[in-house]
This record gives C-alpha cells, structure tokens and sequence, in this order.
C-alpha cells in the first residue's frame, strides 16, 4: 500500500490521526494544510484513508485501514455500508452512537444558540437499532434496478436489502427490483404495524405483482390509525415519533383543564396523540392535503379544531379571534425551522409552556435562542435516536416562561445597533452566522408588484418600504430591509401560496437558468437617511424529478420561498451552477450590506473579520467577496442526495 507524503488528487491514500467528530457525520484529520472528512472513521483512531474527493477548502476520504482502532468500533452488519452513505455510524457501537448525538446537540446548542451549559438530557434509544424505518426513496437506474447513490462519488448502488427498513419495505424491494425503468426515483412507504402500503409514482410492469400509485396509505402510531396522504410528510419512527408525544404529555404535565396549539401539525399527529390528555387542541398546518388527513384521523374527538394556513400567518391573527388562551404550544416544523414572524407571534401570545420539537439541532439552537431572548427560559432539551446509524438526532425542548419578557439569556441588543426588517428565517441565520448583535421586528407589509416596474425595481423597492416602515417606530439604530424574487423569462416568480402553486413553479424552473434579484436597504432611524441597491445572480436547476418534488413540497422546505425551493437545500440540491452572489441567491448580500452599513457610520466591533462561511463565490465583484463557495456549487452540480430523507 502506498502512502502518500502529500494530497494530491482522488485514491491517494495517507495516514491520518482522527480527532473530531464533522457536520454530516464523518470523523476529522488535518494533513497537509487539508481539513479532511473520513467517513468510517471514529475520533482517537489513526487509519489509512483513501481520498474520494479533493474539494477547494477540505478533502472527503474514507478508512481503508484501521491501525489503532477506538474501544466503539463495532463490525457494520450491512454489506452496502460505505458505499451507499446512507448510514454514516454502522461501525460505531450504539451506546457510543446516543453518546455521541448528545455531545453534537449541546455543541450546536452552544455554538448557535449561545447556551452556556444548555440541560440536554441522555438520548432516548430506539426500541429497534435495525428495521425502524417505514419510508424509502429509491433511485432507479437505465436497467430500472433500485438503489442509492454515493453522496460523494455519485456512483449508483443497488440494494437487494436495506436493513434501517423494516420488513415490509424490503418485502415490496423484492418485488420491483428491476421492473422500474419507467421512473428515475421511486418512494415506497410500509406500515410498521398496519400493514398498510404506498408505492409511488404508478408503474406499469408485467413482473410487478404489488399495487402501485395510491394517494395515501395508513400507519399506526402508538395504536391510532393514521391516514397518510403521498405528499404529507410523516415520521419514518413511529416508535420514536410515539415516544416524543409521550415526553411532550409528562415532561409539560398536560392536564383537563389545559388548551393545547399544535404548530405544523401535518396529519395530526401530536394533536390527536394529545388530545385525551387536555381540554382543547387547536392545530395548525398550511397543507390543505395534511389538513384533509388530519380531519379524517381525528374523526371521533370532539375536542380538536384544525385551522389550515401558514403557522406565522395564523398565530400572528389568532389571539383576538380565541374564547380561550393556549397554555401549551407544541412546534413541530420542518427542517429549516420557524420563520421569524411565527416566534415573534408566539413570544408577543406568551402561553407558558412550549414544547419544540427539531431534527436540525442548529435550526433548534438558533430559535431557542430567540424565544429566550423573548421571555422564555429553557428547562430541558430532550434528544430521541429517532434514526439509529445515522449521525441525525431528534430533539424535544421544553420552554416555560421565565418572567415578563426578561431575557433569560444575555442581552443582544447593542447601542444604536442594528435591526432586521424580515421574518425569512435565510436572512436570520445569514445575520446570525455574520456575528454581529441585532434584533428582529419584521414588517408587516404586502408584496405586491407595481405595474411597469421590472423585478429589479420591486425587490429594491420593497426591501426600502420594509426598512422604513420598522425604523418609522424607532428613535436609533439601523434597520436592514430585504426582498428576493426569482426572475423567469423577465417575470418575477414569487413565492407559492400552496402545494399546488410550489409545484407548478418546481416543474416550470427545474432544468432551467434564470435569475436571483434580491433588493437591500439600510435605513438610519435617527435621520431617516437611506440606501437602497438590487443584485441580480444567475442560477441553473438541475432536471428534478416529479417524485423529488412531492417530497420536497412534503418537508415543507417549498413554503415561503421564491420560486418554491432554497439553493441552500441540502436535501434536494437543486442548484447544479450559479454565477455571482451566493448569498444574494439565499437572499441577503451580505457583502453589499456590509458596504451600506460602513458608509451609514456603523462601526464594527474591533478586531472583526467576515466569516468564512459568508465569503460569496467566486464570481461575486462587490468588495472584499471573493472566495469560499466553490465547494457549494461543486456539490450542487453532482446533486447531492444523503438517502435518510427526515
């Protein structure tokens, strides 16, 4: 075996000293000025490592040898594991594994919400470390073989047997191996314990003997039926997804006389688990689909009232149009995380007691931290192996209100200091991740478009008005108002007003170059001085298919977004190039801002550089913007899909 002094190009192999755990589940070495991501490893072992990929800021490898291995190293009992990607911690033993997803919930706890000591408590294992899984999306090879495909190499595998699925998923595998050459991507959801099947999209095959292309199926989550429409988005643990609602009655101690709101309730699920337990459950979700099932799977309690609209539409409207105050809310959003508005809704609402329940410990962090900076206190943070043999974790926080709007944590506001005229949770953790204080008021304004004025024009325009109207209430400070439309054949495509809307624009776009015009405005509150500016970037879509859509459409990553998709996806990574502004496509140009914010007089605190993180791309001209997200766009081109899908 020949080992390499240096890091040249892809299977070169070195010897490398393990030392952290990385974001996506992947042990870290430094070698040769590379930050390097090998996966199969584990921290303290030195191993030989085979480079897969030589990215522009780090190298991606994986263990070839093991010449000092970790006391948790364990053999993966799976034959595809390290070529599939799918499970990253197969060859880490489990107690180790729940050890490990605490420590990466309390780092992302202190890193992105700013907690000193957050109370995380022990993981709650999964009753199965195998076989828990009820949903698969397969991709379909020229051959119509299903399998999954290498995160880094893109190379197409194909499975006989998954073993995170449980037997009624593989049962139905058997059966289309091979008989699939109609589609590029396939879904196939098995009850658990109902027995109930979906399989989608419909397929016509002489050789398949299961039914294919039903609109919804049934599982059952702690003995309650669920019906579960193709699009909806449902737990693929449905012990797990139990043992959360659980945690919610006891660690919130819901009594008769409490009135709960469910935010995202999907198809019901914590409403209608919860419901025996309390007086009233009013739920919220903005699919009219997931409305539909929640309705029909709630039938027989008369103590639940759906409300179908956007959770910062309805809570923002739903104090004066309520007899009764909730005591309890639970948050159940998607990925991604609350928007803004919706937290603020929630803060001004004040019910004493919350309940959040995240898959994205950083998202969990970063609106953790704006509730207590609202008035909230947090008591508990309570980690479930929802996906055993991955490097994911699902969390349930437990909030209560720590007094009339004192901050629990300390106060981030500074003097003359800056405020953020948007709800759009992008811009939030853009802000966030510039790290510099700042406070939140979003402004309540319509977005329509003027007749006559191109996108360029409305996005400027309206990112001004947003900036006014907030610093309009304001004595000090400066107020950052933003605006972002994509641009499709000269017209502005804003974001969908349902599942309908997100995937027609989905369809029209994939496959296609347009543009990003996002408008930005620094107004001083003091003077009422104002600069206004517009950045347009050009982004191309990879052809996503019709499958990838309606789970897209499912997670909810589509809501709230121009053109019904985030280029900053890690799911879907729909964007294969783009030119210009990265961040400008997120929607905010921060090196623009930065620009507007210095010649308004802002000062920055001493000894402050840009993030990394927030350097723009290559192609970005405006000023000191010039380097880091190269490795997005190669990322991106290559489509990357990891196959837990949560």
């Amino acid at each position: 075996m020949e080992i390499a002094e240096r890091i040249t190009q892809q299977g070169d192999r070195v010897t490398l000293s393990l030392t952290s755990w990385g974001r996506l589940g992947e042990a870290m070495a430094e070698f040769d000025g590379h930050n390097v991501f090998v996966a199969g490893g584990i921290p303290g072992e030195r191993v030989v490592a085979e480079v897969v990929k030589v990215h522009r800021k780090y190298v991606s490898a994986k263990v070839v040898e093991v010449l000092e291995a970790s006391p948790d190293r364990v053999e993966p009992p799976c034959p595809y594991y390290g070529e599939c990607t799918g499970c990253q911690w197969q060859h880490l033993s489990y107690d180790a594994q729940l050890k490990t997803k605490r420590e990466k919930v309390i780092d992302a706890l202190q890193r992105v919400g700013d907690f000193e000591n957050p109370p995380v408590s022990e993981v709650g294992p999964s009753l199965d470390q195998y076989g828990y899984r009820n949903h698969a999306r397969f991709t379909i090879n020229r051959e119509g073989s299903l399998g999954f495909v290498n995160r880094e190499t893109r190379k197409f595998v194909r499975i006989e047997k998954c073993l995170l699925m449980h037997d009624g998923v593989n049962t139905l595998l058997e059966d289309l191996q091979d008989h699939c050459d109609q589609t590029t991507q396939l879904s196939i959801r098995a009850g658990k314990y109902s027995g109930d099947s979906l399989i989608q999209p419909y397929l016509v095959h002489p050789e398949i003997s299961v039914k294919t292309g039903q609109k919804h199926y049934t599982e059952t989550v702690d003995g309650h039926d669920f019906q579960v429409s193709s699009p909806s988005f449902f737990q693929v643990n449905v012990d797990l997804a139990a043992a959360a609602a659980h945690a919610v009655r006891d660690r919130l101690q819901l009594g008769p006389d409490d009135v709960l709101l469910d935010a995202y309730t999907g198809v019901g699920t914590f409403a209608i688990l919860l419901a025996p337990s309390v007086k009233k459950v009013i739920a919220v979700e903005e699919s009219s689909a997931a409305v539909a099932d929640a309705r029909l799977n709630g039938a027989g309690l008369n103590n639940l009232e759906f409300v179908l609209g956007r959770t910062e539409d309805v809570l923002r409207n739903l104090p004066g149009n309520l007899s009764e105050k909730p005591d309890v809310v639970v948050l159940d959003p998607p990925r991604s995380g609350c928007q803004a508005r919706a937290l603020e809704s929630l803060i001004e609402m004040a019910p004493p007691r919350v309940a959040y329940v995240s898959c994205d410990a950083e998202t969990l962090g970063r609106d953790l931290k704006i509730l207590c900076e609202g008035g909230y206190q947090l008591d508990e943070v309570a980690p479930l192996d929802m996906f055993p043999q991955t490097h994911h974790v699902e969390c349930v926080a437990f909030l209560s209100r720590s007094g009339a709007g004192t901050p629990s944590n300390s106060d981030h506001s500074a003097k003359g200091g800056l405020t953020l005229a948007s709800a759009s949770p992008r811009r939030l953790e853009l802000m966030t991740t510039l790290g510099l204080e700042f406070t939140v008021k979003p402004a309540d304004l319509a977005e329509d478009a003027i007749p006559g004025e191109s996108p360029q024009q409305m996005v400027e325009r309206l990112s001004r008005e947003k900036a006014q109207a907030v610093s309009a209430n304001m004595d000090s400070g400066l107020v950052i108002g933003a605006d972002s439309t994509v641009v499709f054949e000269g017209q502005a495509v804003g974001k969908p007003v349902d599942d309908d809307d997100a995937r027609r624009m989905l369809r029209r776009l994939r496959g296609t170059t347009h543009h990003v015009s996002t408008g930005i405005s620094v107004v001083d509150a003091r003077d009422g001085r104002t600069l206004s500016d517009s950045m347009t970037s050009e982004i191309t879509l990879r052809h996503i298919s019709d499958e990838e859509i309606e789970h897209s459409i499912a997670s909810g990553v589509t809501k709230d977004k121009a053109g019904a998709y985030a280029v900053q996806d890690t799911e879907l990574r729909p964007a294969i190039d783009w030119q210009g502004c990265y961040n400008n496509i997120v929607g905010l140009p921060v090196c623009r801002l930065l620009e507007m914010l210095e010649e308004l007089g802002y000062q920055l605190p001493a000894g402050w550089t840009v993030p990394n993180d927030l350097i723009c791309g290559e192609d970005c001209t405006i000023g000191s913007a010039r380097a880091i997200n190269a490795d997005n766009r190669a990322d991106n081109k290559a489509g990357n899909q990891e196959v837990e899908s949560l």
